[in-house]
């Protein structure tokens, strides 16, 4: 899986991204640059970042990278230079943005379901964490908001809006290779008639659910508050046997964007 993603990266890299100029982010951002101002070549400039930052990482973070960290490290650089001489797919920077972003999307997804890593600036975002008190998201923000920037100041506004787009499609395609397209549905019911309730959502629907203990905030009155995930199919039948017994229920029903365990996925 390390070894797919990070091929998956650079053929996006090499056949949207370079012929683009989109700089969106991380190390693989920063080569784009480079290639611009200076003209090195990008696996280069990556090799030449990944591994100072995978050091400096061992030594102020501590050895807990592992092995893949230090293999994708080194792999991606190698595969972005395997496949340099690529021809771009397209000239068209919008769809650059979006299908660039797609595949290094893929790529990193399929990389971190490998419980792998590419290091890079996500490296350099732990240790800013550790030793600034910001969160990970936000360092990890304020290292590709700011190679989006140089995007900006070295190719044009424009090029910055593209790179925006492109990050934007990673990170939600990332979210969609871990947990996939389905979401589905955790619902909460407050009623008189929960026992009822719940006989229905066990038999009739077949689904699981959870009592949990409640107090009303206004009379004190303790009452259960039943818990149900189920699939969005199955959410206007959920609505339906509610309604039939208790038309006067609370119900908040809200997404869940993974569920692990029985009747759903495997752990």
């Amino acid at each position: 899986l390390l070894l797919l993603g990070s091929f998956l990266i650079a053929a996006a890299f090499n056949g949207f991204l370079v012929p683009n100029r989109l700089a969106s982010g991380g190390t693989t951002g920063i080569s784009v640059l480079a290639l611009e101002l200076f003209g090195f070549e990008p696996a280069v400039t990556q090799c030449a970042l990944n591994i100072p930052l995978f050091l400096l990482g061992v030594r102020l973070l501590g050895r807990n990278f592992g092995w893949k960290t230090a293999v994708g490290t080194g792999v991606l650089p190698l595969f972005v230079l395997l496949t340099s001489d690529w021809p771009p797919l397209t000239n068209q920077p919008l769809l650059a943005a979006l299908f660039g972003g797609l595949g290094v999307g893929a790529g990193l997804g399929i990389v971190f379901r490998g419980r792998g890593s590419t290091g890079g600036l996500d490296i350099a975002a732990q240790i800013l964490a550790k030793y600034t008190g910001l969160s990970l998201g936000t360092s990890v923000a304020v290292f590709d908001g700011a190679v989006i920037l140089g995007a900006g100041i070295v190719f044009s506004p424009e090029q910055a809006m593209y790179a925006f787009i492109a990050l934007f499609t990673t990170t939600k395609v990332i979210d969609v290779v871990q947990v996939g397209f389905s979401t589905s549905k955790v619902a909460y019911i407050i009623s008189d008639d929960a026992e009822k309730i719940a006989e229905a959502v066990l038999h009739d629907l077949d689904r699981g659910l959870t009592r949990l203990e409640a107090r009303g905030g206004y009379t004190g009155t303790r009452r259960p508050v039943l818990m149900a995930v189920v699939s969005r199919s199955e959410i206007t039948r959920l609505k339906a046997l509610i309604r039939a017994i208790d038309p006067q229920a609370f119900v908040i029903i809200t997404g869940a964007t993974e569920v692990l365990g029985e009747g759903f996925r495997a752990p």
